[in-house]
């Protein structure tokens, strides 16, 4: 039996998308460009690199725009409870914790969080007064 030495092209997704934005120009103006990187950025691993290189350049991970998004939702739940406005409570409280699922998925496990209940909002208003 002849052997099959077919193998699949290697398709570099990432790669042929960068190369063609900058064959397009993309890169011409980015900022430092031609300046030499610190030797900051040479130490650790690459996950660090990432993320070190990631926060210079002002990126925020999703689910810390979540975490922001949750806080104000249920302050903004606190105030209407305290201004004794109920209606849609239970569906509000229901949204928030789909919030907060999707961000526990997300965020490192140290970090996660509980349900939002009733009991959490009384607590923030607590902390208020």
């Amino acid at each position: 039996m002849k052997e099959n030495n077919f193998q699949e092209p290697y398709n570099d997704l990432m790669g042929d998308i960068i190369k063609k934005h900058a064959e397009e120009g993309g890169m011409d103006n980015l900022s430092g460009k031609g300046k030499p990187m610190s030797q900051e950025y040479f130490s650790g691993d690459t996950f660090q690199h990432f993320q070190r290189i990631a926060k210079d350049a002002g990126y925020k991970p999703h689910w810390l725009n979540l975490q922001q998004e949750i806080r104000e939702d249920v302050h903004l739940l606190a105030e209407l409870y305290a201004a004794d406005i109920t209606i849609d409570l239970e569906d509000r409280i229901e949204k928030i914790n789909e919030k907060v699922y999707k961000y526990n998925r997300l965020c490192p496990r140290p970090m996660q969080k509980g349900p939002v209940s009733l009991d959490t909002i009384k607590k923030v208003l607590e902390r208020r007064e």
